[in-house]
């Protein structure tokens, strides 16, 4: 899909005419949400290196940007706060800060494919721009402000839960930022239950780049899986995804409409 052509044909008309709306459909499919004003998307996806490599006076997506940016705190933070209900206020924010950062949300948008979509200058497409952490994590706040703008907080809600949120579990169990393994057990402990059992499901890959999978038991059931190059790093995945599901079954079934269930 040759982006850029939609974009040289949507300035050269000045409207949304079949270009934006091809660009909005392949948008619409790959992430599921329609855009009524395309010109929204089309200044979420465009870099200031396209404007200036081109001479058009079209804004870039650093004012959406800056809106994203609130509403992707607001509403991770909404999640967070609704299903962590032991959290303090410093494990919030520190759990906040992991998932909106720079590095995870390029991580994110490149594994969604959402840079393949942004609108960059020859040049700084030939320099590698479409995989730089700071492009393309300033595309994926711009984007959540054109939806917000576009449609409000329910499917800005909905977008953020199938990109950021759906990588939770590995952003969490970062090693290096979090002994997940130490919060699982603790919050056994806390509730009566007996000691997390972790177990190696499956080993691959040559000895000196082994990949492994492991699950963790919590009794007697396993709650979480994780894979890592090392067995700490797969349990701590394991357990990551253990307090998740762990905690989204102490939800209360019966809570109407919850924000994120």
């Amino acid at each position: 899909m040759a982006i850029p052509d939609f974009l040289k044909r949507l300035f050269s008309t000045g409207g949304e005419d079949d270009a934006a709306k091809e660009l909005a459909l392949n948008f619409r499919l790959k992430f599921g949400y329609r855009f009524q004003n395309v010109n929204l998307l089309v200044e979420a996806l465009t870099h200031r290196s396209y404007i200036r490599a081109n001479a058009n006076d079209m804004p870039s997506n650093e004012r959406l940007e800056f809106l994203g940016d609130s509403v992707l705190g607001l509403l991770v933070a909404g999640y967070l706060f609704r299903t962590n209900p032991d959290y303090t206020e410093g494990d919030l924010t520190k759990s906040k800060a992991m998932l909106v950062n720079e590095n995870t949300l390029s991580m994110v948008g490149r594994e969604t494919g959402l840079n393949k979509f942004i609108f960059l200058s020859e040049d700084e497409e030939a320099a590698g721009g479409r995989d730089r952490n700071s492009i393309v994590s300033d595309v994926m706040e711009a984007v959540i402000g054109a939806i917000y703008l576009d449609g409000g907080l329910k499917p800005a809600r909905m977008f953020i839960r199938q990109t950021v949120l759906a990588y939770i579990g590995d952003v969490m169990a970062d090693a290096d930022q979090y002994n997940y393994k130490g919060e699982l057990l603790e919050y056994l402990q806390a509730r009566g239950d007996k000691t997390p059992h972790y177990e190696i499901i499956s080993e691959s890959g040559p000895d000196h780049e082994k990949t492994f999978k492991v699950a963790v038991r919590t009794n007697g059931v396993i709650s979480g899986t994780g894979t890592g190059y090392s067995k700490k790093e797969a349990e701590q995945r394991a357990a990551a995804m253990a307090l998740i599901e762990l905690k989204k079954q102490e939800m209360k079934p019966d809570r109407e409409s919850p924000p994120y269930n």
